[in-house]
């Protein structure tokens, strides 16, 4: 009996060390998921508050004579980082208006967004920095697509992005530093360089 009793005492005591074992790797998986969360947390708030400067800067330099601002909304949806842009426009009355850029300020600053964004995502994933546009400013007024085109070529030769954009827009092609027209030729499309 006695040996059985001592067999069991020394079980127990093995049973004991290895749970209070994996009590101590579960604080320590515990304190590096909290670890984990406050870096992502750092990271992803680092990268909100940089987003909305950026989209800030973008659409101040675009639309110099409104006071329009962005500001990120961000939340845990399902499980998941969920951001949301915040667009503010303060009007001539001085009432703040805010909403969605696309359901309340038109396509021109929902345009100046999304070129930020792909922007921010190209250089985000380290891809090649070059950016494609095919007549993607049809939205601006005629008062603006001259900012928008200053603004594109300034922060392309900023950032060291080339743009290819396709436009009818004379506006844009003068400030280009590359500009041609296509045209049919006989063996296919001709090029002609006309900036």
């Amino acid at each position: 009996m006695r040996g059985e009793r001592d067999a069991l005492e020394r079980s127990l005591a093995h049973s004991r060390a290895s749970f209070a074992a994996a009590e101590e790797r579960a604080d320590n998986l515990d304190r590096v998921a909290v670890l984990f969360r406050t870096l992502l947390d750092r990271e992803i708030t680092a990268g909100v508050e940089a987003l909305q400067k950026l989209q800030g800067e973008g659409l101040r330099a675009v639309f110099s004579d409104q006071e329009i601002s962005v500001r990120a909304e961000v939340e845990v949806v399902r499980g998941k980082v969920s951001v949301s842009l915040v667009t503010a426009q303060r009007n001539e009355s001085g009432e703040l208006v805010e909403g969605s850029s696309l359901e309340g300020f038109g396509g021109a600053v929902s345009t100046v967004q999304s070129v930020l964004l792909r922007l921010s995502l190209i250089f985000r994933r380290g891809l090649r920095p070059i950016l494609v546009m095919d007549e993607s400013l049809p939205a601006f007024d005629d008062r603006y697509v001259h900012s928008m085109g200053a603004f594109l070529k300034a922060l392309c030769g900023r950032v060291g992005v080339d743009l290819l954009l396709v436009t009818h827009n004379t506006a844009l092609i003068e400030a280009a530093d590359r500009a041609y027209r296509i045209r049919p030729g006989r063996g296919g499309s001709e090029f002609q360089r006309i900036v």
